[in-house]
């Protein structure tokens, strides 16, 4: 049985989990970010890399320190408490949010340009409906096909990403655009929540598995060893993640002039590359775009499939993939710009007690009580999370206005530090007492 990689099997491995994380999200946020945040780009890109590039990466190595996937991870708290975390976890990335944004994101950057003044709620229906029963039937019949459309598709889209981001940089379209007031004073942190919005957290919580069941198919059990060759592979995914929001950032950062009040940065990318390329280049943005968009559905349908049907065996997974592509299905008729809307605020909430978990995860060996440690550290990310939650979707909050860091949306990040520092002190008098004795 093997028990090492080659420098080609770690490269290979560093491809992979680049192509995990590069879907949807991935492309419509960083340049409408970089459009609002104007002359303040840099700021906001900064923070943008910390959500979007270090916590996904961090939480892929915490699965490995760990030893296992989510419920691994949530084993020292409730029961009730661990699938909570999971079933919340698999639906945001299933049929709530992430998955219809893949449809939604090829109707915006592969067929609305093309259509022109047909563009219409009933045509966004019937794509929907033709996406998502390509889905299903992809997710059903796993294969060969899927593996070559995965084989060719990322290079490609790389490379199509690299032409465009060195033909941005040469040949900038537009100019600046002004700083919108989001992005005024704490541009850093805005770019900060915004990498919320590619749920690459929530997605490593179930790609991480993925790349561990890899690695024991190589004959790697040693979690030291799996949790080294995922360090590299980690570095080589965040340096091609990074390059492609730098790109992509500075594409929206020079997008003034383009198009009038882009609604999303599908809309934003889609016009950009008409007018860099010509019609030629929005066609081959569209199929790309399409297919990356298309194979993420498949891979996100299938996981949250198999993982209900192992949650609930009397449901096949093939009943629990139908379910999930006729939900999907209907959530994105809501269009990619209300789609959005409504998953911030869930974001901002849920976020907090995901990087709390991968937080207290490599902390575990620190706390003398560990799962009193969990259960405070994760409700209160969760209970303050809330706030900021609620705040983002609009609610009158005033009354909290006192908590640090409550006008940035990030109420939850000095008591959930707190909490962990209350465990950890907890641990050192609880060790003196046991000492004393």
């Amino acid at each position: 049985m093997k028990q090492s990689m080659t420098r080609t099997d770690l490269l290979g491995l560093g491809f992979m989990t680049f192509a995990f994380f590069l879907g949807a999200g991935n492309i419509i946020f960083p340049p409408m970010a970089g459009y609002l945040a104007g002359e303040n780009m840099g700021s906001a890109m900064l923070g943008f890399l910390i959500t979007a590039v270090g916590l996904p990466l961090a939480t892929i190595l915490s699965i490995a320190f760990a030893g296992g996937g989510l419920m691994t991870m949530t084993r020292l708290l409730p029961r009730w408490a661990g699938l909570f975390i999971a079933i919340a976890t698999y639906i945001i990335i299933g049929p709530a949010f992430a998955t219809p944004r893949t449809g939604l994101v090829t109707y915006e950057m592969a067929v609305k340009p093309f259509i022109g003044a047909y563009d219409s709620h009933m045509m966004l229906i019937a794509f929907s409906v033709i996406y998502f029963a390509l889905t299903l039937f992809l997710s059903l019949n796993q294969g060969k096909l899927l593996d070559a459309v995965g084989k060719i598709l990322t290079p490609i889209l790389v490379l199509l990403l690299a032409v465009l981001g060195i033909a941005v940089l040469i040949a900038p379209q537009g100019t600046v655009p002004s700083v919108a007031p989001d992005y005024m004073n704490h541009p850093v942190v805005k770019g900060l929540l915004e990498g919320y919005n590619t749920m690459d957290t929530f997605g490593a919580l179930m790609f991480g598995m993925l790349i561990i069941d890899v690695l024991k198919s190589r004959g790697i059990e040693n979690t030291q060893q799996q949790t080294r060759y995922l360090a590299v592979a980690s570095v080589i995914a965040a340096s091609g993640l990074a390059l492609v929001y730098i790109a992509l950032f500075q594409l929206g950062g020079t997008a003034g002039g383009i198009m009038a009040h882009p609604q999303n940065g599908g809309e934003l990318v889609a016009s950009y590359v008409a007018h860099l390329f010509g019609p030629m280049g929005s066609v081959v943005l569209a199929g790309i775009v399409g297919l990356a968009c298309l194979t993420t559905s498949v891979g996100l349908t299938s996981a949250c499939a198999d993982f209900f049907h192992t949650l609930w065996p009397r449901f096949s997974y093939r009943q629990c993939a139908m379910a999930i592509a006729v939900s999907c299905a209907v959530v994105a008729n809501v269009g990619l710009t209300q789609l959005l809307t409504i998953s911030i605020p869930v974001l901002v909430a849920i976020y907090p007690v995901a990087i709390a978990l991968v937080a207290v995860t490599f902390m575990r060996a620190w706390f003398f009580n560990q799962s009193l440690a969990y259960r405070l550290v994760l409700s209160v990310a969760l209970l303050f999370g809330s706030l900021d939650g609620l705040k983002a979707a609009g609610a009158d909050l005033n009354i909290f206005s006192f908590l640090p860091l409550f006008d940035m949306g990030l109420a939850w990040l000095l008591p959930t530090l707190a909490a962990i520092v209350v465990s950890l002190l907890w641990r050192a008098s609880e060790a003196t007492a046991v000492a004393a004795e």
